[in-house]
């Protein structure tokens, strides 16, 4: 089901510079306070994923796309964008709602993305866990 929520054209904007230009390491989105927009809500180069999640709120949801550095198996350098979807627990249930009928509108615009991960708390965000799943994604 879709909210009918559009992406702005900005949110394509950032992505491709983080995408092609690697000068940004993460870009948050999130709903306007009129619920009809996604729209940027933060840009950052700073490569401390530990920075990254703090960013996502305890009790609000956003998106985020993540340039996910990482060491293979084989010991070579990797990178993966992630998509992040960020609906924790605490939030409004409405807010939970929006946002779930809300992501592909922006997920479908944003093409290269390696890894998929839904987060309802930090355990699910935490570093070991997306680099497991990015892992897996890879093979």
């Amino acid at each position: 089901m879709s909210s009918g929520v559009i992406a702005a054209p900005e949110c394509l904007d950032k992505f491709a510079q983080l995408k092609m230009t690697k000068s940004l390491k993460y870009v948050l989105f999130k709903l306007n306070d009129t619920r009809t927009e996604i729209v940027v809500d933060k840009t950052s180069g700073n490569p401390n994923y530990e920075e990254f999640l703090t960013n996502l709120p305890a009790d609000g949801c956003k998106w985020a796309v993540y340039d996910f550095s990482y060491t293979s198996d084989d010991g070579s350098p990797r990178n993966k964008l992630c998509f992040f979807s960020w609906s924790p627990d605490s939030a409004p249930i409405r807010a939970k709602m929006v946002h779930a009928s809300s992501k592909d509108a922006l997920r479908k615009s944003l093409d290269g993305i390696g890894a998929e991960i839904q987060g309802t708390d930090l355990t699910e965000v935490a570093y070991e866990t997306v680099l497991d799943k990015v892992k897996r994604f890879s093979r």
